[in-house]
C-alpha cells in the first residue's frame, strides 16, 4: 500500500467536511465516493487543494450493473503530477436522473462525457454540447449497456441503386437465440465438423486403395 494514498485518505476524511463519502485506499489509487450534488465541489477541492493537486482528468468511465436500481457507476480518473498519485472519484446513477457535467472543473470532461452519453446513456446536465461522438447521430440505443443486443438493431450498407448509405433492420442469418449467459451454444443442433465425427464412428473414413 502506498503510504501517500493512506495519508491523503485520512486527510480528506477530516479536512474535506461532507464533500466525500467512503474513501478506500488501494494499491495504485485512492477511491473516493461522492453523491451527485457534491460531485463538482469534490472535484474542485481535489484539483485545487495543495495536498491534492489533481490537475489532470485522465478519463471518465462507466460500469454497468443492470440489476441495481442505480445501475451505473461513473468513475473519474484523476492524476496529480505534483504528488505522483492517482485517485478515482465514483458515484452511482440511474438511467433517468442526470448528473452535473464536470466541464466547468476540467475541460477534458467535454469529450469524455459525450462518449459516456453515447455508449451508456448517462445524461450530464449543463454540458455545453452533449451529442454522440462515436456512433452515428441516427444511432438507436447505447451499445455498451449490458442489455444492448450484440447484433444491434440496424445495419448500415451502401446502396448502389440509391447511391447513398441506408439503414435497415438487422437480418440474422440464423434464428435469433436468447442467450442465458451460461450456455452460449444452447440451441445449436449441429456444429460444423460433426459429420466427420459421425463418419469415423460408422467406419466410413477414407481408406487407401489396395
Amino acid at each position: 500500500m502506498n503510504p501517500a494514498l493512506t495519508d491523503l485518505g485520512e486527510y480528506l476524511s477530516t479536512a474535506a467536511g461532507t464533500k466525500f463519502g467512503r474513501i478506500e485506499p488501494c494499491e495504485d489509487a485512492l477511491t473516493i465516493w461522492v453523491e451527485r450534488d457534491t460531485l463538482l465541489p469534490a472535484l474542485s477541492f481535489l484539483r485545487d487543494n495543495q495536498n491534492c493537486l489533481f490537475k489532470q482528468l485522465m478519463d471518465i468511465t462507466v460500469v454497468d450493473y443492470p440489476a441495481r436500481p442505480e445501475r451505473f457507476e461513473v468513475v473519474y480518473s484523476l492524476l496529480s503530477l505534483k504528488h505522483n498519485i492517482r485517485a478515482r472519484v465514483k458515484l452511482t446513477c440511474d438511467e433517468d436522473t442526470p448528473i452535473p457535467s464536470a466541464t466547468a472543473v476540467f475541460n477534458a470532461a467535454n469529450w469524455a462525457e459525450r462518449e459516456v452519453w453515447d455508449l451508456f446513456g448517462v445524461f450530464f446536465s449543463d454540458h455545453p454540447d452533449l451529442r454522440r461522438i462515436l456512433t452515428d447521430y441516427g444511432f438507436e440505443g447505447h451499445p455498451l449497456r449490458k442489455d444492448f443486443p450484440l447484433t444491434g438493431y440496424v445495419e448500415v450498407r451502401y446502396d448502389e441503386e440509391r447511391k447513398r448509405v441506408v439503414y435497415e433492420p438487422v437480418n440474422l442469418v440464423q434464428e435469433f437465440r436468447t442467450f442465458d449467459f451460461v450456455s452460449p451454444w444452447e440451441g445449436m443442433l449441429h456444429l460444423p465438423g460433426d459429420e466427420k465425427a459421425g463418419d469415423a464412428a460408422n467406419g466410413d473414413g477414407n481408406k487407401s486403395d489396395g
